[in-house]
């Protein structure tokens, strides 16, 4: 099938890399535009981008999808369908009805729950114990469209928002071409989606990074979870935030954001949190122990 493809990240890849080893026509990829990065702030090409141009696929990159221009030169393009994964830009109506059979999009939860922005993270921090990849026929509103094809799996305790990227990630790139697959036989089923269980995965925001002590351990672990491996869930100490990736719950009492011994073990609203790996700023990331080697948190300190 001849398609164009919308993606940023590195979790769009591995679908972008699928379709073109199953030797899908793709007419070309849209992707964010280049953006500084790391210590030298070089312009640095998007995961997707880096993987089209490897690959001899032509890579636009508008800063919008709202001029007319634009929207001329996307419906030129003269393909059946429009792939979106993790792109970044809205899509206006001119967009949408641009092919014939519009824009599917790749979404990483249960619709409707966690339409939005930020449905990994907020699927770990909310403490779900199943999610799963919706392809979803796109819509002018926010993730509301049709369900064409969903898949659902566990969250183990032990996953955080990295580990549940690349699982995602994986989980998607097969179902991109078994939906294509059906297209091409006119098999394809819709379900309009629920009006109940609504949710909205709104952006991460730096305040919500600080991790707030009176709640219990397990909302705490399920909130560090959440945030690695970035931006990172955090507390103060000597006005220096120190971020934690990786946590266990222990039963325990005492007064919410104490420190209770010299593990680092933590007094949460209801049991105790003992970071297991955590992060000064500028450092790398340690285990807890190498850190009190050098930088000691004595028990009694109130974080």
């Amino acid at each position: 099938m001849r398609l164009v493809f919308m993606g940023t990240p590195a979790f769009a890849v591995p679908t972008l890399k699928a379709l073109h080893e199953a030797r899908h026509d793709i007419a070309c990829v849209y992707s964010q535009p280049p953006r500084p990065a790391g210590r030298g702030q070089k312009e640095t090409l998007s995961p997707v981008h880096q993987y089209a141009a490897e690959n001899g696929i032509p890579v636009f990159t508008p800063v919008s999808l709202k001029s007319p221009e634009i929207q001329a030169e996307f419906a030129a393009h003269n393909v059946d369908i429009a792939l979106v994964a993790a792109y970044g830009l809205l899509l206006p109506q001119p967009i949408l009805d641009a092919y014939k059979l519009g824009c599917i999009n790749i979404h990483p939860s249960l619709l409707p729950r966690w339409r939005g922005a930020a449905p990994l993270q907020r699927t770990v921090m909310a403490g779900d114990k199943e999610t799963g990849i919706c392809i979803m026929q796109m819509d002018i509103g926010l993730d509301t469209g049709d369900i064409l094809l969903q898949k659902n799996f566990s969250v183990p305790r032990d996953f955080d928002t990295g580990i549940l990227h690349d699982k995602c990630a994986a989980e998607a790139a097969p179902m991109v071409l078994q939906i294509l697959d059906q297209f091409t036989s006119a098999t394809v089923t819709r379900t309009k989606q629920s009006e109940h269980g609504v949710a909205y995965a709104k952006k991460i925001t730096k305040e919500e990074c600080k991790i707030a002590w009176d709640l219990t351990a397990e909302a705490i672990d399920d909130h560090i979870r959440g945030l690695s491996p970035a931006p990172g869930a955090y507390f103060l100490f000597n006005d220096e935030p120190i971020k934690i990736f990786k946590s266990r719950v222990a039963a325990g009492v005492g007064v919410p954001g104490t420190v209770l011994d010299s593990t680092l073990a933590i007094a949460c609203g209801d049991g105790i949190l003992i970071p297991l790996e955590v992060q000064r700023p500028g450092k790398k990331r340690m285990q807890t122990a190498e850190l009190l080697n050098a930088y000691p948190i004595p028990a009694g300190t109130k974080l």
